[in-house]
């Protein structure tokens, strides 16, 4: 798996763990099996292995994750984005519902 990049430019090594926690958290109380969870990661981690890259930036991996989470759930897709995107007016949060609402295509694993 490769390094991830931070916002700050640190440097760490993936954690499969790390990951699954943070769309856990999203995803409390909302009716999503862990199998689901369990696949969405596997998914997370193909795309990651299909970058061939060495480092990826923490901002690409949370991308792959609000990809997963909108299909999963839209309530814990606007949970995580909200937090991700640092949103604090409701303008804003107004916008992140409409997008999760809006149809969209099946991302290309390789993105």
């Amino acid at each position: 798996m490769p390094t991830i990049i931070k916002r700050g430019g640190a440097r760490t090594e993936y954690t499969r763990d790390k990951l699954r926690a943070s769309m856990t958290l999203a995803l409390r109380k909302r009716p999503v099996p862990r199998e689901k969870v369990d696949e969405a990661v596997g998914r997370i981690e193909q795309r990651l292995m299909a970058l061939g890259e060495r480092e990826v930036k923490s901002d690409r991996v949370g991308q792959f994750v609000l990809d997963e989470l909108r299909q999963l759930d839209k309530v814990a897709y606007i949970r995580f984005a909200s937090v991700y995107f640092n949103v604090e007016k409701p303008e804003a949060f107004a916008e992140l519902l409409r997008e999760a609402l809006e149809p969209r295509e099946k991302t290309d694993a390789a993105s």
